[in-house]
């Protein structure tokens, strides 16, 4: 082959490139964007979860609780939010007429007692005496 013959024939793409620039239809990026993949996998992910739980999900959370209860009450604390953004109003408050906060705080004093009143259980029992080591001795100082 002789030059001639070379350029007047389409330019080869190498490796989705001719000439060191990207051929039509070759992304810069074949990965694609990292954020496009993440969100991709992470939507098949849930998908696949999703259906496995379907199938499966009561049972293994019974077997799992019964055999490994530290995996599962970490899985149930992974689920917890790590921050609970919490704002309050203070404006019901402010609405309400003094003979209405007393009310309420009767009504809470109420609820307390009778919560305190369910969860106070009485254990009785005797302590007993454990042996234990007797004190080290003192170290002996040169005279």
């Amino acid at each position: 082959m002789n030059a001639n013959t070379e350029s007047k024939t389409a330019p080869r793409a190498i490796n989705g490139r001719i000439r060191g620039r990207f051929a039509p239809g070759h992304s810069g990026n074949p990965g694609g964007s990292p954020e496009a993949t993440r969100r991709a996998f992470n939507k098949r992910f849930l998908l696949d979860l999703a259906e496995d739980w379907q199938q499966h999900g009561r049972e293994v959370f019974k077997r799992v609780r019964r055999e490994s209860p530290a995996s599962y009450l970490k899985v149930c604390a992974m689920l917890v939010p790590k921050e609970v953004k919490l704002e309050h109003s203070t404006s019901a408050i402010k609405a309400m007429t003094d003979e209405e906060i007393e009310q309420a705080i009767e009504v809470i004093q109420t609820m307390l007692a009778a919560r305190a009143d369910e969860t106070a259980k009485v254990i009785e029992g005797e302590a007993e005496v454990v042996p234990s080591l007797p004190p080290p001795k003192a170290p002996k100082t040169a005279s």
